[in-house]
């Protein structure tokens, strides 16, 4: 008795007939291409199992079928994009959708292409469609560059994802910006890249411009120089001030504050007064009694 050999599907015998294997099951050909056959996104029919299948992303195509959208050219050993699900030349993405590199001119290719990996010609294998990369785009204020001419002016390094700072229609990546462009701190001179102090006509950092005495930041206060040394107002009083003879505290003198001067004594304003009945003698007449001073009518007693 001779064993049978039928279609797994529809139980008709396969001697002498073509049939296609599936999980190692033999079916017909007409049951497996009403069964498994893909349809093509092109012409919308059956790929049989005579024809090639051509897949992209879960769709698929005769090899005839697969062609570009524009000008119907084979895709088929060719690289190729897509655009809205529709397949491109090359040729024909670039002339449509690709920007110009800012720096060689040339077109910037998707990052992306495909291209068919081709396999034996089985009945019943589709053929895989598989991602080769194209070139990475860099934009920047509406300019695009190729990745490998997006580069430092300076030093021609390809700048990626670094950070970098533009310069009169050129691009450079920080270290080059701060040697050819940076002012240097008079203190530390190393570059200034943010902020900064200026005094008398020299760059500083922040950080750099103290306090000749006590080593405190002088930037976002008050302060003074003396001998071209710069001084906070403490320090500068306690150094340098003279001393009020009432109240024996520094005078500044600084900010438009006012001061009585005589004979080589120095007041405050607020302390210039009679020493008998403490009122003020700032523009008034006065008289002196050893280290005092008295208003005329305290000065009657004398």
């Amino acid at each position: 008795m001779t064993d049978r050999f039928d279609c797994h599907y529809c139980k008709e015998s396969l001697f002498g007939k073509k049939y296609v294997l599936r999980e190692e099951n033999p079916y017909c050909v007409k049951c497996y291409e009403s069964l498994y056959s893909n349809t093509c996104e092109e012409c919308k029919k059956p790929i049989g199992c005579d024809s090639k299948d051509l897949s992209y992303k879960d769709r698929h195509w005769h090899e005839t079928c697969f062609h570009c959208f524009h000008c119907k050219r084979s895709l088929a050993d060719k690289p190729f994009s897509t655009k809205d699900e529709q397949l491109l030349c090359t040729e024909c993405y670039s002339n449509e959708y690709s920007s110009k590199c800012n720096d060689c001119k040339k077109t910037i290719m998707p990052g992306f292409i495909h291209s068919l990996n081709v396999p034996p010609p089985l009945s019943n294998c589709p053929t895989s469609i598989f991602p080769q990369r194209g070139s990475r785009k860099m934009e920047y204020k509406g300019n695009s560059w190729h990745e490998t001419c997006f580069s430092c002016q300076r030093c021609q390094q390809p700048i990626g994802t670094k950070s970098f700072i533009p310069k009169e229609n050129h691009n450079y990546c920080v270290p080059c910006y701060e040697k050819q462009f940076a002012m240097q701190c008079v203190q530390c001179k190393k570059p200034i890249t943010t902020g900064g102090v200026t005094y008398h006509d020299q760059p500083w950092h922040k950080d750099c411009f103290l306090c000749t005495g006590c080593k405190q930041q002088l930037s976002g206060q008050r302060f003074t120089s003396r001998d071209n040394f710069a001084y906070c107002l403490s320090c500068f009083c306690n150094l340098y001030a003279k001393k009020c003879a009432s109240c024996t505290t520094p005078i500044s003198g600084l900010g438009g504050s006012k001061y009585i001067s005589f004979e080589e004594r120095q007041w405050h304003n607020d302390c210039f007064n009679c020493k008998k009945c403490s009122i003020s003698l700032v523009g008034r007449g006065f008289l002196t009694e050893r280290d005092d001073i008295l208003c005329p009518e305290c000065g009657k007693d004398i």
